[in-house]
């Protein structure tokens, strides 16, 4: 994970009352962007995971983005000129012409997965399936899509504003279902065949 905290904008707004918008980057600019604007005093995150990768003497583990050319951003918007100026920035992610606000359950749930040990790696983008809750642990709380994948099961925590997402391995016994108007049953009474989604999309 790579993140920076400042609280110095001194805007008259609290920090911790931001919101948090979505800034679009130049291709592998994710870092230097995010280590300039923390330079700036905005507090931003920038979602990592790592990942092996292979040269031909050695075998190194690197950080990547999550999320490649986005990181986060918590700001007022009275400085949004001096956001679009930063060296790596294209644009702020926007509809009609406004910043677009992440809301800030999913940040948490993004951070909190890359700030714990479990295996993590960007999923794609899912829209439906079993919706379940971790019932305890580091990730307790946090909620998504369950899948299996090779017998081992993982939580899919979607970004809907990008429509991007992130994976991360859980044990089956630590989450329950979230039952959902018209909804019956338990994810135990349920068959599945192996390597499937576990509610497929219809």
């Amino acid at each position: 994970m790579h993140s920076r905290m400042n609280e110095s904008e001194g805007e008259g707004q609290a920090p911790q009352s931001r919101p948090w918008y979505a800034v679009y980057t130049k291709h592998q600019h994710e870092k230097t962007a995010c280590e300039l604007l923390a330079g700036k005093g905005f507090e931003v995150f920038l979602p990592l995971y790592h990942t092996k990768r292979n040269w031909k003497d050695r075998t190194k583990v690197v950080s990547l983005p999550v999320f490649p050319c986005y990181l986060f951003l918590r700001a007022n918007l009275v400085r949004k000129l001096e956001i679009l100026q930063t060296p790596g920035v294209f644009w702020l992610v926007e509809s009609g012409g406004r910043a677009c606000e992440v809301p800030s359950s999913e940040i948490e749930a993004v951070r909190r997965i890359t700030q714990s040990s479990a295996a993590a790696e960007p999923h794609p983008y899912l829209q439906c399936g079993d919706h379940v809750r971790v019932r305890q642990g580091a990730l307790a709380g946090i909620e998504g899509v369950l899948i299996r994948v090779r017998n081992r099961y993982r939580v899919v925590v979607c970004v809907n504003l990008l429509q991007k997402a992130i994976a991360v391995e859980v044990d089956f016994t630590m989450v329950e279902r979230i039952h959902r108007k018209g909804e019956t049953g338990s994810l135990h009474q349920r068959e599945f065949g192996a390597g499937a989604l576990l509610s497929a999309c219809t």
